[in-house]
């Protein structure tokens, strides 16, 4: 049997043990401790790979910006810079600084960010090739008054938004106002400071959500349209920034994101026009390429409820709890065959829950999962984008290990 998240690179062996870039979870989470981040240099790679190919069946010019704020590990960048063609999206000056130590020149680098200080500004406004992007009139007039006659791009909020499973706290758009970008009823406005200050629109950026997958492609292409009426207003516009989103299965129940038919919705929008496309996904190049490994410390039933407790909580993996989106959690180690483990007669309902002391600290509830013991590793799949990234040192139990698998 196969279970919904198997797949080329991470599988259970003929031993019953998770195999992950070719190598053993529970050996490595024995040797290195936990919580432990194992990230797979190949999947990483192949994951860029595939947005690349797609691109270039649009037929228009393109590049790929990966979203730092998804996973900053400085190996991980090092690899993307030194393997690929990928620039880097940041939204911090000291993303700006990370990046540019991890091998990435401020010409790789597009800069999208929100209630951006002059402080911040001014250490900007010193790299004229760096792409900055302004988030509103403010930000536009604050350059301006820096850098007057630079190229600038501006991010628009066409107010529409999509996101994994369509859900609301994934939106950075829709029908209640955000913080994000330039609205059309701002456009004019946004024109005329650039002309004030002979600054150049050069590029238009926008993201309106995380995690969409084939279900979410009709809203989508519905935003692209959006967005090109607002764009077709600025005639020196050369390059479009589509932001990121692109999701990855979470549950046996998600597809894998057709790219073809991604791809085929910018041609059907774009595919008349000039411009060059630009994305920056974050989730879909490194989710998928790490695992969170973690201890069971207690297992024992409350008020008939069954629960596993582990050595790491929403402090690492905030997802869950933040956004509510569904978690995995595997036995890196069987105590028996696949098929007897995951045999539905097995299986019972499981609530995984975090060693913060807080409520909200559950990671997943009525999991269907086979026999747990103390002692157990467990390796939580999806764990390469915005876990360690976001991580806290809340009741100060921070601590972790990161470690970028080569093959």
């Amino acid at each position: 049997m196969e279970l919904w998240w198997e797949r080329k690179g991470l599988a259970y062996n003929e031993n019953n043990q998770v195999t992950f870039a070719g190598k053993n979870v529970q050996k490595l989470g024995e040797q290195l401790g936990t919580p432990l981040f194992l990230y797979s240099a190949d999947r990483i790679l192949e994951n860029i790979e595939r947005v690349h190919r797609a691109l270039e069946n649009t037929g228009l010019p393109s590049r790929i910006y990966y979203a730092l704020k998804a996973n900053r590990f400085g190996p991980l960048l090092t690899l993307i810079k030194s393997s690929t063609a990928c620039g880097v999206d940041v939204c911090s000056p000291a993303e700006v600084r990370h990046a540019m130590s991890c091998g990435f020149y401020p010409s790789d680098i597009s800069y999208t960010a929100t209630s951006v200080s002059n402080t911040d500004l001014d250490f900007l406004t010193k790299f004229p090739d760096l792409k900055l992007n302004a988030d509103g009139c403010s930000m536009i007039r604050r350059i301006g008054e820096r850098t007057p006659g630079r190229s600038i791009g501006i991010r628009i909020n066409p107010a529409m938004g999509t996101g994994y499973a369509s859900n609301e706290l994934l939106r950075y758009s829709g029908e209640k106002p955000t913080k994000f970008g330039i609205y059309i009823s701002e456009l004019e406005q946004a024109i005329q400071l650039a002309e004030k200050y002979d600054l150049r629109i050069d590029r238009v950026h926008f993201h309106t959500g995380c995690g969409y997958l084939n279900d979410q492609l009709p809203a989508w292409e519905k935003i692209l349209r959006e967005c090109l009426a607002m764009i077709e207003t600025i005639p020196t516009v050369e390059a479009i920034n589509l932001g990121g989103g692109l999701g990855v299965p979470l549950t046996a129940e998600d597809e894998y994101l057709d790219l073809s038919e991604w791809a085929s919705v910018i041609k059907r929008v774009f595919g008349d026009t000039s411009y060059e496309i630009n994305v920056e996904p974050g989730t879909y190049i490194v989710k998928d390429a790490g695992v969170l490994v973690l201890e069971v410390n207690t297992v024992e039933t409350k008020a008939g409820k069954r629960f596993v407790g582990v050595n790491g909580g929403f402090n690492l993996t905030m997802e869950p709890v933040h956004y509510k989106l569904p978690c995995e959690p595997v036995l890196c180690r069987l105590p028996n065959p696949k098929e007897e483990c995951f045999a539905p007669a097995a299986l019972a309902p499981v609530t995984f829950a975090g060693n913060i002391n807080e409520a909200l600290d559950v990671l997943i509830e009525d999991l269907m999962a086979p026999p747990i013991e103390e002692g157990d590793l467990l390796a939580f799949l999806n764990a390469g984008a915005y876990t360690s990234s976001m991580s806290s040192n809340h009741c100060m139990r921070g601590e972790f290990s990161e470690y970028l698998l080569l093959s």
